[in-house]
């Protein structure tokens, strides 16, 4: 892609009605790593984000705690902002509807709808909503009374209101949804759109004088009793950050790539402001995304029920770049999420652990070992070109499922380079190349491992931009436009480099790290009970003779799956095999099993079994076992413990 072309990425304006939770992070991480993709890739992106402060809301919520409006604005807007600061959000401008010039633009705005017949004096009386700042028609209410939206009562208003001509857009708004499939994500919100539209739409009263925090009308309307209806104020934010109605300097990155919005704001931006655009004669942004909510143990998030996750406490205790991986993998885009710190640690523990941080283990181990660190490309595609053809593949459909917010697909796809990679060192077994002294498809498979590594940390670094800055520096090149326009788009390859030792990236979490997020327990242990000495009775009656142990002893216990390389007979032995067994480690371990009784040596290679990877080293017959496999045995014989299914060597059992 070209430098000249532009991306412009937007999240909706944040309400100061409360501090920040995971679900404005939520929104922030996707159009941080969308922004960061869009830079990587040579577009010239503006990335705005910021908060919404006006409307009665505000003003009552300001007046409860004793402040002035402004004052609280300043207050709440200032934590939305110190946090996005402190993740490292990459926003060119962090936005507030009380900023002078976006009061500015949006009075220019109004003045431009009036001039073109799209606004009208007349009386309003409906149901109004303080909560939501909307009025809803009778037929919306429910038990004619209470918010389709939030479920609250509402207040009948009858005030005097300006109003915009929606209706006159109707079928300005059906043509093009029908003419840009894509224009709303995902398309099945489109489709709630359009039946919404062709339901048929009223005009939008865009004015109130029953309070006054807001944006006053432009002066040259000589009606000063009347503010703007905070969705008009609010929406206009995206064309006003550009400078519209002001310098209009950065006009030109309108109209938007990417508008990030909640599903519960979908109406609003789907419908009404297209419309404002339409009326201002604008171009429509390309595409406005809706995501879902997320819920706790699969309830919605409030502070009532007190199960509000706080997204820094989360990002503290696991890792920021952690947390990023876990929201953008573990939902679909469009559908709701439900936060548990189970699935995310199973994430870190599984996707980021054994898949990638034990990836770039097994490149230092073996560079280290049989090159002194030392890794070269030149060879790579002479040896393996079959698995960088497998890789290029994958990448090559990365950029579509970015920009379509199919953010889960792109890491899903993302991490299939990650497969061949541990694939391909498993089954070409360098230490078995070095013992044959096939020296060059060795160092060539190191140099596959590091390039595969290298176009996975280019690609992954907008969702993870701090881990995989480490990765990258591990095998000393930068990320970059230059390197994603050689490594991805390109056949580039690592210039030879020496491997830098880092300590491991993902290390392996046995236990949830944040106890007052936990569900609570049924019946929760007696903190002033005394512990008691030795077994209890009851615990070894209970268990049938074998003493209970704690789940921490247990995670003391370290079983992963290996893959059965190598096996032999012992000489002078009737009972012991003597395996090499793969756990995804620089080389194998030997294990010394005695299940000759049941099994050939023969039978058992390329087989998997259950291991105990942390046992202390032993010596049976003189000779070093490192390991254990787990088995079962009954009067019809033993058995060894197997996965159900294959599995890469080294997936952690647990």
């Amino acid at each position: 892609m070209s430098c000249h072309k532009k991306a412009y990425i937007t999240t909706p304006i944040y309400y100061v009605n409360d501090v920040a939770h995971i679900g404005h992070a939520y929104t922030t991480i996707i159009a941080d790593t969308i922004s960061r993709y869009s830079r990587l890739s040579g577009l010239d992106t503006y990335f705005l984000t910021g908060t919404d402060e006006h409307g009665q809301k505000i003003e009552h919520s300001a007046l409860a705690r004793g402040k002035s409006p402004q004052e609280y604005a300043d207050e709440i807007s200032a934590t939305f902002r110190n946090l996005w600061d402190e993740f490292g959000i990459s926003y060119d401008r962090f936005i507030r509807t009380t900023d002078a010039d976006h009061k500015a633009g949006v009075q220019k705005a109004f003045l431009k709808m009036k001039e073109k017949g799209d606004i009208y004096k007349d009386v309003y009386k409906g149901h109004y909503c303080i909560s939501c700042e909307t009025f809803f028609p009778k037929s919306q209410l429910v038990d004619d009374e209470f918010c389709p939206e939030c479920g609250r009562a509402t207040t009948v208003v009858e005030e005097e209101s300006y109003f915009f001509r929606l209706s006159d857009y109707q079928d300005k708004l059906l043509e093009w949804y029908n003419n840009n499939p894509e224009c709303i994500l995902p398309k099945s919100k489109r489709n709630e759109v359009i039946r919404f539209v062709e339901g048929g739409l009223d005009d939008l009263s865009i004015t109130r004088t029953s309070f006054d925090w807001g944006v006053k009308l432009p002066e040259e309307m000589n009606d000063p009793k009347h503010v703007m209806y905070v969705w008009l104020d609010a929406l206009m934010n995206y064309v006003t950050a550009l400078g519209y109605g002001t310098d209009e300097k950065n006009m030109d990155y309108w109209p938007a790539r990417v508008q990030l919005i909640g599903k519960d704001i979908l109406r609003f931006h789907a419908i009404y402001w297209p419309a404002f655009l339409m009326s201002l004669d604008l171009p429509l942004p390309k595409h406005i995304a809706a995501h879902g909510w997320w819920t706790r143990d699969g309830e919605k998030m409030s502070k009532s029920k007190g199960n509000v996750v706080n997204p820094k406490e989360v990002a503290d205790a696991y890792g920021l770049d952690n947390f990023r991986y876990f929201m953008l993998r573990e939902v679909p885009f469009g559908g709701d999420g439900d936060f548990s710190q189970k699935a995310l640690i199973d994430r870190i523990n599984s996707d980021l652990g054994n898949d990638l941080g034990n990836l770039l283990n097994r490149l230092i181990g073996m560079s280290g070992k049989y090159f002194d660190g030392l890794v070269k490309s030149d060879e790579v595609v002479q040896y393996y070109k079959a698995e960088i053809d497998e890789v290029n593949e994958s990448l090559a459909k990365l950029e579509p499922l970015m920009f379509e917010m199919q953010l889960h697909r792109y890491l899903e796809e993302l991490w299939r380079p990650l497969g061949v990679a541990n694939r391909a060192i498993d089954k070409y077994q360098p230490w078995t190349m070095m013992k044959e002294g096939r020296e060059a498809e060795a160092m060539a498979l190191n140099g596959l491992i590091a390039n595969i590594l290298a176009k996975v940390a280019i690609m992954l670094y907008p969702v993870m931009p701090q881990v995989m800055q480490e990765i990258a520096g591990a095998l000393s090149f930068k990320i970059s436009n230059e390197n994603w326009s050689s490594f991805i788009k390109g056949d580039g390859m690592l210039a030879d480099f020496t491997i830098k030792k880092v300590p491991p990236l993902f290390p392996r979490i046995e236990e949830p790290l944040l106890a007052h997020v936990e569900p609570k327990a049924e019946e929760p242990a007696k903190k002033d009970e005394p512990k008691k000495e030795g077994k209890a009775k009851s615990e070894v009656k209970e268990s049938e003779g074998i003493a209970l142990i704690g789940i921490d002893q247990f995670f003391q216990t370290s079983l992963k799956i290996g893959t059965i390389i190598k096996a032999e007979e012992v000489e002078k032995s009737q009972k012991l095999l003597l395996l090499q067994v793969d756990l995804g480690e620089a080389e194998p371990r030997q294990v010394v099993a005695g299940i000759r009784e049941w099994y050939s040596a023969e039978s058992l290679i390329g087989t998997q079994a259950c291991v105990v990877a942390n046992l202390k080293p032993a010596k049976l017959m003189g000779m070093k076992s490192e390991g254990m496999l787990l088995a079962a045995k009954d009067e019809n014989g033993l058995s060894l413990i197997r996965p159900e299914a294959p599995k890469k060597s080294g997936t952690a059992i647990g």
